[in-house]
């Protein structure tokens, strides 16, 4: 088996590397920014592509020269604030990679199956009545980020409709872990107390809405659920991705400052504030768990702890 993930060099993709190194004997891809420093690196069975997704002609060439039993399509713009700022940005970005890997495959003599990467976000602004929600929960985008993951969710769909091509479309609810930029929430709370307890930092943590709540999932359950989409999951089909409990910002941050050695306060940010916000959203990953039997596994206070523990030794290391 061949594996080709794009974004490989990203907070996920290397998760799901790590992971397909560990549980399968499979050859990997991955895509890497031209720019990326340090460059990527050949391991056993690793190798990397510089390319450019946004260029048909280097993606069809890619996706002949490897050709690919499975495709996981990670990357993407996904950082919802950078979608109000850039809105087109991330629109061509998100939309035009995955296009040309659809026509790639297409156009492909060696049939590929291609795992598209949504999102929670494609659901919006849910009234509580309507929780969890569920794959026919009515799709209601409140930033331009969700926007293009519903053009990604259906165009994956209109080339299963119209080709055959084999896709499997994910929507995974917030996960987090060891290795995410600290633009997202949990990292953010994790770095700034790692720095505080270091002394790099005033002893204040500064936060936006502490008063949403999330559906949390360790991007290591998120990532074996990617691995079982793949061999187990129906072509055409969509699965939500969530551990189906809502976790309140404030909870997060509560636990993460419980496992601090120093004291710290903490202080509202209005600049960390989105535009647009949903208090509450969580979702069921009942229709996925039929098909493969997966659940989240990792107690979300290990996963909390794992990610200070991360920003700790890459403050220690003088990684940041």
């Amino acid at each position: 088996m061949r594996a080709l993930i794009t974004g490989a060099e990203g907070f996920v993709g290397g998760h799901l590397r790590a992971y397909l190194l560990t549980h399968t004997d499979w050859e990997l891809l991955g895509t890497c920014r031209a720019d990326l420093r340090p460059p990527c690196k050949d391991v056993p069975r690793m190798r990397w592509a510089k390319v450019d997704l946004r260029d048909p002609r280097q993606v069809g060439d890619l996706v002949d020269s490897f050709t690919p039993d499975v495709i996981f399509h990670l990357a993407a713009q996904s950082f919802v604030p950078a979608s109000f700022a850039d809105p087109w940005e991330t629109l061509e970005n998100n939309i035009r990679s995955q296009l040309n890997l659809l026509e790639a495959v297409r156009r492909s003599a060696h049939p590929a199956r291609v795992i598209v990467i949504g999102s929670n976000e494609e659901y919006g602004y849910p009234a509580q009545e309507d929780l969890p929600l569920t794959e026919e929960s009515p799709l209601r985008p409140a930033n331009p980020y969700a926007v293009s993951k519903i053009a990604q969710d259906f165009l994956g769909l209109q080339y299963y409709l119209a080709y055959g091509v084999e896709v499997i479309r994910l929507r995974p609810f917030n996960h987090t872990g060891p290795g995410q930029s600290p633009r997202f929430v949990v990292p953010a709370f994790a770095s700034q107390i790692a720095r505080i307890e270091a002394g790099l930092q005033e002893p204040v943590v500064r936060v936006g809405n502490l008063e949403a709540a999330r559906d949390f999932t360790d991007v290591r359950d998120i990532v074996r659920a990617y691995y079982l989409a793949a061999v187990q999951g129906g072509p055409g089909e969509v699965y939500n991705l969530a551990s189906g409990q809502p976790r309140s910002i404030r909870w997060v941050l509560e636990t993460l400052l419980s496992f601090s050695t120093v004291s710290i306060r903490v202080e509202i940010d209005p600049a960390r504030y989105r535009p647009v916000d949903t208090p509450v959203i969580y979702g069921s990953a009942e229709k996925f768990r039929r098909r493969t039997g997966w659940r989240p596994e990792i107690p979300f206070e290990q996963t909390l702890r794992d990610t200070l523990d991360y920003w700790r030794q890459q403050i220690a290391e003088g990684q940041t």
